[in-house]
């Protein structure tokens, strides 16, 4: 395992006392600390996501219950919530390292930890009640679960030790258009599957894209992720390309399994082509720059492609049915 030894010094700043305006009295902790715990604008590519399992899942059909559909997004917004509270528990003392972090809740000191725990298992307990009981989906409820676990209390405790938790760290976030998948059709087959593979090869060279832009913040805290260890850049470069060429085939699955027709294969192959260009000028340029232009063509990719995978799955054939 590769471990990071941070800086000189940064030991009496996690030791640091708690200020005294620090807001560690729940009753006084004002109620958009709790909120920013649980992350809720990266987590709504988490409820797109499973948004979109569940639509593809149901097709052209109508919808049998829109309750079913809000109380899978509830519960999966629930569980969620519920993992960042904890990865920011378990990451409170290296967060306060960074400066992209460094003012999250618990890093800043404005909460009490054990307050931020208590709502954590309480948003888990919840989300996953929801899933199970009110949307009667015990298939996506064990989903979540198991979403919420490798995200907590594998994925982040790997984070300290090696390089390879972030493919670790891809399984969960790879997961929710299964939540939606099961919860659509009460089980998991191969098309379920390949929303799973899409989500899981196009974090890896999107996550590759922020670790290089942030690794001297990594390197602070510690964390050793593929650019911080890689001096040169030459392999995170040439990973983030290879990911990028797993992710055009891959992309290309729900035409081989008949889910989505040449609308979305066009899509893909052209987004495929502009992946392929970015990634490829991020390992040759191996500059903050370039992973910039990287990271930003991912956050484009994804939602179009999602988006497009949705008409071609769901709203056309239910149009040209008509």
């Amino acid at each position: 395992m590769t471990r990071v030894t941070a800086p000189a010094g940064v030991g009496e700043r996690i030791a640091a006392p708690l200020p005294h305006d620090a807001g560690g009295d729940v009753a006084n902790a004002p109620w958009r600390d709790f909120l920013e715990l649980t992350k809720p604008r990266l987590n709504t590519l988490v409820l797109i996501t499973t948004a979109v399992g569940y639509a593809v899942g149901w097709g052209p059909r109508p919808i049998d219950s829109v309750g079913i559909l809000l109380h899978t997004l509830g519960g999966t917004a629930l569980c969620a919530g519920a993992g960042s509270v904890l990865n920011q528990w378990f990451e409170r003392d290296t967060d306060r390292l960074m400066r992209r972090t460094a003012r999250r809740p618990l890093a800043d000191r404005r909460l009490d930890p054990a307050s931020a725990l208590a709502f954590g298992a309480i948003l888990a307990v919840g989300g996953v009640a929801q899933l199970a009981w009110l949307a009667g989906r015990p298939l996506a409820a064990l989903i979540a679960f198991a979403t919420l676990i490798t995200y907590a209390l594998v994925y982040t405790p790997m984070k300290r030790l090696t390089s390879t938790s972030t493919l670790v760290g891809a399984v969960p976030g790879a997961l929710p258009p299964l939540i939606g998948w099961a919860a659509a059709t009460g089980s998991i087959d191969s098309r379920g599957w390949t929303l799973f593979l899409i989500m899981f090869v196009w974090q890896l060279p999107h996550f590759l894209a922020i670790a290089w832009y942030y690794r001297d913040e990594y390197a602070l805290a510690g964390i050793p992720v593929l650019p911080v260890t890689d001096g040169s850049g030459a392999r995170t470069g040439a990973s983030l390309l290879s990911w990028s060429v797993v992710l055009v085939p891959t992309s290309l699955l729900p035409g081989v399994l008949g889910m989505v027709g040449p609308v979305y294969l066009l899509a893909a192959i052209l987004l495929g082509a502009g992946q392929l260009y970015f990634a490829a000028a991020a390992a040759v340029q191996a500059s903050r720059v370039a992973a910039r232009r990287m990271f930003f063509y991912t956050i484009t990719y994804l939602p179009i492609l999602l988006c497009v995978m949705v008409i071609d799955a769901v709203v056309l054939p239910r149009w040209l049915s008509t």
